[in-house]
Protein backbone atom coordinates (compact mmCIF):
# COMPACT_ATOMS: atom_id res chain seq x y z
CA UNK A 1 0.00 0.00 0.00
CA UNK A 2 1.37 3.64 -0.89
CA UNK A 3 1.08 6.51 0.89
CA UNK A 4 0.33 9.93 0.20
CA UNK A 5 2.21 12.97 0.94
CA UNK A 6 0.21 15.61 1.17
CA UNK A 7 1.29 19.33 1.60
CA UNK A 8 -0.25 22.74 1.18
CA UNK A 9 2.19 24.28 -0.26
CA UNK A 10 2.29 25.32 -3.89
CA UNK A 11 4.55 23.06 -5.86
CA UNK A 12 6.34 24.62 -8.65
CA UNK A 13 9.36 22.87 -11.21
CA UNK A 14 12.26 24.11 -12.28
CA UNK A 15 13.45 24.52 -15.73
CA UNK A 16 16.77 23.64 -17.17
CA UNK A 17 17.06 21.13 -14.74
CA UNK A 18 17.78 23.98 -11.85
CA UNK A 19 15.82 24.14 -8.76
CA UNK A 20 12.99 26.30 -8.23
CA UNK A 21 13.60 29.51 -6.17
CA UNK A 22 11.84 28.84 -3.10
CA UNK A 23 12.96 32.16 -1.10
CA UNK A 24 10.69 34.46 -0.58
CA UNK A 25 12.45 37.10 -3.68
CA UNK A 26 10.88 34.57 -5.67
CA UNK A 27 7.45 35.10 -4.57
CA UNK A 28 8.14 39.18 -4.85
CA UNK A 29 9.47 38.48 -8.49
CA UNK A 30 5.98 36.45 -9.54
CA UNK A 31 4.39 39.38 -8.47
CA UNK A 32 6.32 42.23 -10.02
CA UNK A 33 6.19 40.35 -13.03
CA UNK A 34 2.21 39.83 -12.39
CA UNK A 35 1.74 43.93 -12.13
CA UNK A 36 3.86 44.72 -15.22
CA UNK A 37 2.05 41.96 -17.46
CA UNK A 38 -1.78 42.84 -16.26
CA UNK A 39 -0.58 46.83 -16.38
CA UNK A 40 0.23 46.30 -20.01
CA UNK A 41 -2.62 44.37 -20.61
CA UNK A 42 -4.72 47.30 -18.98
CA UNK A 43 -2.71 50.17 -21.25
CA UNK A 44 -3.23 47.63 -24.44
CA UNK A 45 -7.30 48.05 -23.67
CA UNK A 46 -7.22 51.34 -23.01
CA UNK A 47 -5.75 52.34 -26.25
CA UNK A 48 -7.29 49.56 -28.37
CA UNK A 49 -8.70 51.23 -31.95
CA UNK A 50 -12.22 51.18 -32.54
CA UNK A 51 -12.89 49.26 -35.88
CA UNK A 52 -16.47 49.62 -37.59
CA UNK A 53 -18.09 46.92 -38.51
CA UNK A 54 -17.42 44.81 -41.95
CA UNK A 55 -20.14 45.68 -44.72
CA UNK A 56 -22.75 43.07 -45.55
CA UNK A 57 -21.91 41.11 -48.64
CA UNK A 58 -23.63 41.28 -51.40
CA UNK A 59 -25.93 38.85 -52.30
CA UNK A 60 -25.30 35.37 -54.05
CA UNK A 61 -27.36 33.69 -55.93
CA UNK A 62 -26.67 29.65 -55.89
CA UNK A 63 -27.52 26.87 -57.36
CA UNK A 64 -28.26 23.68 -55.18
CA UNK A 65 -28.21 20.35 -56.85
CA UNK A 66 -31.13 17.74 -56.57
CA UNK A 67 -33.31 21.00 -55.59
CA UNK A 68 -34.95 21.30 -58.75
CA UNK A 69 -38.72 21.32 -58.07
CA UNK A 70 -40.28 19.16 -61.42
CA UNK A 71 -43.14 17.46 -61.32
CA UNK A 72 -42.69 14.15 -63.38
CA UNK A 73 -45.95 12.56 -64.57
Amino acid sequence: MTTLNATDKQLELGFNGLPPRINGAGREGRIARADWWFNRMRNIVANAMDWNAAAEPRPEQIWMPGANREVKV
